[in-house]
């Protein structure tokens, strides 16, 4: 075991200077949040479209594409995906021509149409966001999944059965914009938009007719009914019904807002919202778009002489995983370095109330967000994190002292009626949503209880709060994650790939709040993760469990998966295994390679259309991992 902890230690101590030499003079770190290439290619297409002049910003843009173009001509989501994606292959396409940069002769530009046609063309597009962006410049009309729906569903109050506020804090700032624009009809093409009418192989409305048939019809009707039964209800003429329900909608815009410009802090809502200020006659000029493509422009990062735009840079998520880690590694709380990262976080706690009340009215603000810019729409996930790296100034500082009491109480409040935690909003969980004839929609519409945010948060709890399962409400919380193991032993993942995300998530938490190490529930997950251990000792799982719902091994190992999986172990063995010490050497070593697994997105956003790359995360789960292996098996 020497030779182990000598080699942990040699790699903490690389680690944490190498961190402590990164941050910014604010006391954040800024890495770059990297979304394969979807959103460079709407913010392309959206410049091109009003003519914003930024040449060096969009032909970097353009150069990234072109350069992640596979040798088949497709654009893939992840590494491993077979065939290619035609949604990310389209937008591709389509950015690199408006882009200028690329024509269409070009050699890279004839292999990605033959790719495009081969797959169907722009009808077998699945993506709700790229057919809503193809629509909105001119490409194909509004998808009937869209259309369907009225734009008065806005109007239903919340003691009706079914109301917009049902829907999931994303899904509303997606779907709002939406639904301006397909009720409008809007579309705006410029003597530049490229003719895409060539990718098109059979009619795009036999294609969606075909698409919708693979929902189940009997829930999309038992929806629509419900969305009827809404309109009955309301009292108004058609025309001031609509009318009310059109200024609800640009309201709803408008009051989410940041100070930035964004739309609830994601670069694609604002992309949506400023298609959708056109469909209501804002001039291009106006000081709220304008402000929106300054918000976009800001959200660009530059690394590795490449150019990409963030959908949501990750600073405050980060920086608050970065701090706690550096203090599990034996940085003190008074260091200089966790001083500026405490005071930092606590200026972004935040004390307004917004969409997350309306569901948990008697709550006081206490939260955190994703991101810097974000101010309004706080998480579970964000919270605990920074409430881990504030924890032992709260024992000495009192104005530390309110900022974690107001963060826990927050926590505390947004546990599910169902005993596990969401994300963003508390239960925000009505199935009936998940029935739109929306790819996507099962995922996105609403915002469930998940395995990792409940592990990670009865973790936080358990470990830093001193809760334990003699408290009801945790004891409700380990509940739900007892019964939603799966039969194998693991758990899935929401905002990770995937099962071992989830894994790693629930035993870290169950273990947390005392369930002990021979429960049988803990037992069964450790065995699972070991059954699906790589050769060379670490772990890796493929985005394709995200897609297909079961774990799919990746082939090869990933610095932060192999994390994962060992600090779950840790948290459950008395003793190392040998099987962990080989996952310990091979942590070491993935930590200091190059190679494409060690960029492999293990971050997820949405099931088969959005998955990222965090180039913090190479830091953060490793140190975490060996810090806590040291701290039980070291003395």
């Amino acid at each position: 075991m020497g030779d182990v902890i000598s080699k942990i230690d040699a790699e903490i101590h690389r680690l944490t200077t190498n961190l402590i030499q990164q941050q910014q003079p604010d006391g954040s770190w800024r890495f770059c949040f990297e979304n394969g290439i979807v959103i460079d290619a709407y913010v392309i297409i959206l410049f091109r479209t009003l003519d914003i002049q930024n040449e060096d910003l969009i032909r970097r843009l353009h150069d990234r594409i072109l350069a992640a173009q596979q040798q088949g001509g497709c654009w893939n989501l992840y590494a491993d995906e077979e065939g290619g994606n035609l949604s990310a292959s389209v937008e591709a396409y389509y950015a690199l021509l408006f882009s200028g940069y690329s024509h269409s002769a070009d050699e890279p530009i004839q292999r990605a149409k033959r790719y495009i046609r081969s797959k169907g063309g722009l009808g077998k597009v699945t993506s709700i966001l790229t057919k809503a962006l193809l629509a909105a410049t001119g490409q194909r009309k509004w998808p009937t999944s869209i259309s369907s729906i009225p734009l008065e569903v806005l109007l239903f109050p919340a003691y009706f059965p079914l109301n917009f506020f049902d829907f999931s804090g994303y899904s509303r700032v997606h779907l709002t914009p939406m639904l301006i624009m397909a009720d409008r009809k809007f579309s705006k093409k410029t003597a530049h938009t490229p003719d895409l009418s060539d990718l098109i192989v059979r009619s795009i409305d036999q294609e969606e007719f075909g698409q919708r048939q693979a929902f189940d019809h009997r829930e999309h009707q038992k929806l629509q009914d419900n969305i009827q039964a809404g309109l009955n209800r309301l009292i108004g003429t058609p025309r001031f019904i609509h009318e009310a329900a059109t200024d609800k909608a640009e309201q709803f815009m408008l009051s989410r807002i940041e100070a930035d410009g964004s739309l609830y802090s994601y670069a694609s809502s604002t992309i949506l919202m400023v298609f959708a200020l056109l469909a209501l006659e804002y001039d291009p000029q106006h000081s709220l778009i304008t402000h929106a493509i300054e918000a976009l422009t800001a959200m660009q990062c530059r690394s590795d002489d490449q150019t990409t735009i963030q959908n949501s840079p990750s600073t405050i998520w980060d920086t608050a995983l970065l701090a706690y880690a550096l203090q599990e590694a034996g940085i003190a709380s008074h260091h200089a370095a966790i001083r500026r990262t405490a005071d930092y976080l606590r200026s972004k706690q935040q004390h307004k109330k917004a969409d997350w009340s309306i569901h948990n009215p008697d709550t006081l603000p206490g939260g955190w967000g994703f991101s810097e810019t974000n101010t309004i729409n706080p998480d579970v996930d964000d919270t605990t994190a920074a409430l881990r790296a504030i924890k032992s100034l709260s024992h000495t500082d009192p104005s530390y002292q309110d900022s974690w009491n107001r963060g826990l109480n927050w926590v505390l409040s947004m546990q599910h009626n169902d005993g596990g935690w969401p994300a963003f909003e508390k239960n925000t969980d009505k199935k009936i949503l998940t029935w739109l004839a929306i790819d996507g929609a099962k995922s996105a519409a609403i915002d469930p209880s998940g395995a990792d945010l409940t592990g990670r948060t009865l973790e936080y709890l358990g470990n830093f709060a001193g809760l334990k399962i003699r408290h009801d409400f945790i004891k409700r919380g380990a509940q739900w994650l007892i019964g939603h193991q799966k039969e194998d032993g693991s758990w899935y993942g929401r905002w990770g790939i995937c099962y071992i995300y989830g894994t790693w998530a629930a035993l870290t938490g169950l273990r947390a709040v005392g369930l002990p190490e021979n429960h049988k529930t803990v037992q069964k997950g450790a065995d699972w993760l070991l059954s699906i251990q790589n050769e060379d000792g670490g772990w890796g799982e493929s985005c394709n469990s995200d897609r297909l719902q079961r774990y799919i091994p990746l082939e090869a190992s990933t610095p932060s998966q192999t994390a994962w999986a060992l600090d779950a172990l840790i948290a459950v063995h008395p003793q190392p295994t040998a099987a962990m010490d080989r996952g310990i050497c091979r942590l070491i070593d993935s930590v200091k390679g190059d190679k494409w697994a060690a960029i492999y997105p293990t971050g997820a956003g949405l099931p088969g259309y959005f998955y990222s790359h965090y180039h913090s995360y190479k830091y953060i789960w490793p140190l975490l991992a060996l810090s806590h292996y040291r701290m039980k098996y070291g003395n």
